[in-house]
């Protein structure tokens, strides 16, 4: 479960880097539009983030087959890890030490977290008209932070839209354990019949393009870490609510996984504050070459006569 849980963080994180360079170069003020999925659509880059975000989920969908949603969610932050060497690389700097040091204070956490934690299964079988119920009204709370967002700019429309995100990916991840425990049943039919099954892919879709636009909206420095903090601690919620999952530790394990837990949501920030500026200068620099309309106005057409 847990090596599933990784494999899915490692496809995670090269997704999100992959797709955040396939829309550097789309003008900022068409982060949320038809022009900048219309472009995006025809580059292959951004075929390939997706393909790697697809596999990501597939891992994932695993590791929840197998495993409690309250110890796969949190581990999911664990893409930061792998998105942090792996950005840098492409963006030609060096790890900083600054970063290096919370990379190691989340790893830490991470592995308290993974030998402490012990969960009692949940009631998966009622919990399906419940799911439903609790997406559409997380559906409707997304739609109001969208409608917000596009009547705003810079970080206040990134930290929307992020948040947005947050709780449609922490919602997916609910909808993915009871899918996965209907698979591990063996029944196709009820697999095929189930609304379960096609609530998730549409709000999948849903997230993945609300996702796109976050990366695009503004402050990445802002939207990273509410997005990466937010999912987990959404769908650990809901696990505990709806799908009726819960802890059974000793006290003094419960303490030690508040620190954990607290320690893991502080690395999560820095580090994804620390990302999403290294994101925004390279973004300022794409952005800085793409030409504005006067200037693509002012540049001789290849028909043109003297």
């Amino acid at each position: 479960m847990v090596a599933a849980a990784l494999a899915a963080a490692v496809f995670a994180a090269i997704g999100i880097v992959v797709r955040q360079r396939a829309t550097m170069d789309v003008p900022r003020d068409q982060g949320v539009s038809t022009v900048m999925w219309s472009t995006l659509l025809r580059r292959p880059l951004w075929w390939a983030g997706t393909a790697s975000a697809v596999t990501g989920y597939a891992f994932q969908a695993v590791a929840l087959a197998y495993g409690s949603l309250l110890l796969v969610a949190p581990l999911m932050v664990s893409a930061l890890l792998f998105a942090l060497p792996l950005s840098a690389r492409l963006a030609h700097r060096r790890v900083s030490r600054g970063e290096w040091g919370w990379a190691v204070v989340l790893t830490l956490a991470l592995a308290v977290f993974v030998a402490l934690a012990r969960t009692k299964p949940g009631d998966y079988e009622g919990a399906e008209v419940p799911a439903i119920v609790v997406t559409g009204i997380c559906l409707v709370f997304v739609a109001g932070c969208l409608l917000v967002a596009l009547r705003l700019s810079n970080w206040r429309r990134a930290i929307l839209l992020a948040v947005g995100v947050g709780v449609l990916f922490g919602v997916v991840a609910v909808l993915t354990k009871l899918v996965m425990h209907i698979v591990r049943e063996g029944s196709m039919l009820r697999l095929m019949t189930t609304p379960v099954l096609y609530v998730v892919i549409a709000v999948g879709v849903i997230a993945t393009l609300l996702q796109q636009s976050a990366f695009h909206a503004g402050s990445l420095r802002a939207a990273v870490p509410a997005m990466l903090v937010l999912e987990p601690v959404v769908a650990v919620l809901l696990g505990e609510v709806v799908l009726q999952e819960h802890l059974a530790v000793s006290k003094p394990a419960a303490v030690a996984l508040g620190f954990a837990v607290a320690a893991m949501a502080t690395a999560t920030i820095a580090l994804g504050r620390d990302e999403g500026a290294w994101e925004e200068e390279l973004e300022a620099q794409a952005q800085s070459r793409v030409p504005g309309p006067a200037e693509a106005s002012a540049r001789p057409r290849p028909d043109a006569t003297d």
